[in-house]
């Protein structure tokens, strides 16, 4: 039995001088912002009305910064050089509270609890998201065998899903229960990637040929039916069995530009592959309302799929047809579902849509002064 290093701690606020002071004056902050969007530019961050996308702040914050939910109707955690900092979205604020990680890498939001995995050590930090607020709630710190690229989340019954590598190589996932005693673990997952959940607490992590899926206690292997068949980026909801993947052949290649997607049914333990007719980015993927598997092309149009019978119901054109670049730091469109809307970014043209899904319509778009990057906002109403 293995256990892995566990501690729980209350955090206190960090205070970081010199950052986080309005860009500008043009918008100024109001009190409260409705369902808040927030896109980075290369230099800031902009906080916006998720019905109307008139800007409520314009926040200074320099280097590549990423952005996620933090789980509640109010936050955005914003990843820095220096840890996950917490944006106050709704007051259109960035906070001077930081969970400090070294490489902060991904978040993921499930069954109440927030889990922030750092990539420089390994260390795992969970809490309760509806706790967040004027100070950092308390949490509770795991930290994996070796640091690598990685991703952890918890379940409903408290077991923690830990990917497992080095810095030079990562090969699978474990499962720990409560007291974070290993439970299980699986290691034929070369490059293990990404994460995503599904009906029934189905938990699907991406490898080089396949998936690895964490259902009822026991995790088992979905093969590509290609020789190299990588899925390293997931979007799962918990209405549908199905996840929705990419899925890259080539492993020589400087910079893929995928034109199918995976669908990986986690209670048939199978995979089928969609040819959509165009390429799209890790940054095109995402579920609607009713469980459909949405992917953002290249083409500028959202492609619609339902994911049982694999195929395209529908299209939805959004911006004109877009080139991947080779620097995946570098703006690319970027597609974020609240609800029935889709929130679509355009670096071409500097704006930002808001797309109603059922209808296909344009609810909002907004000429941005610089060019968005990452897209987020919070997931609650």
């Amino acid at each position: 039995m293995r256990l892995f290093t566990l501690s729980t701690v209350a955090l206190s606020a960090m205070v970081l001088g010199g950052c986080g002071t309005p860009a500008s004056d043009a918008a100024e902050p109001r009190e409260q912002v409705t369902d808040p969007v927030v896109a980075t530019y290369d230099g800031g961050v902009y906080v916006m009305d998720g019905t109307t996308l008139e800007t409520e702040a314009d926040l200074t914050l320099s280097g590549f910064n990423r952005v996620n939910p933090a789980g509640n109707d109010r936050h955005v955690l914003v990843s820095t050089s220096s840890g996950f900092r917490v944006l106050d979205a709704t007051g259109a604020r960035l906070t001077d509270l930081e969970f400090a990680g070294e490489k902060p890498g991904h978040v993921v939001r499930h069954a109440g609890k927030t889990v922030l995995f750092a990539d420089g050590t390994g260390e795992i930090t969970v809490f309760d998201p509806e706790r967040l607020g004027d100070r950092l709630p308390e949490t509770e710190v795991h930290r994996t065998e070796e640091p690598h690229h990685g991703v952890a989340l918890e379940l409903a019954n408290g077991e923690l899903v830990v990917t497992l590598g080095t810095e030079e190589e990562r090969t699978g996932m474990a499962v720990l229960d409560e007291r974070r005693a290993e439970i299980t673990r699986n290691e034929d997952c070369p490059g293990v990637h990404g994460e995503a959940t599904a009906q029934g607490e189905a938990v699907v992590v991406g490898c080089e040929n396949g998936v690895l899926v964490y259902r009822n206690g026991e995790i088992t292997k979905i093969t590509s039916p290609t020789p190299y068949g990588r899925i390293g980026n997931q979007s799962g909801t918990d209405g549908s069995p199905i996840v929705l993947g990419d899925y890259k052949q080539d492993p020589d290649a400087e910079l893929e530009r995928p034109e199918q997607v995976s669908l990986i049914d986690t209670t048939t333990g199978t995979m089928k592959l969609v040819d959509l007719g165009t390429s799209y980015t890790f940054r095109s993927l995402a579920r609607g309302p009713a469980g459909e598997a949405l992917v953002l092309g290249t083409d500028g149009n959202i492609h619609v799929l339902d994911p049982v019978a694999g195929t395209v119901t529908k299209t939805i054109p959004v911006t004109g047809p877009w080139t991947e670049p080779l620097e995946w730091q570098q703006p690319r469109p970027a597609i974020f579902v609240r609800g029935g809307t889709a929130y679509v970014s355009d670096p071409g043209t500097k704006q930002l849509h808001a797309v109603d899904l059922e209808t296909g319509e344009k609810t909002a778009t907004v000429t941005l002064p610089k060019a968005p990057n990452e897209l987020s906002g919070v997931v609650a109403h």
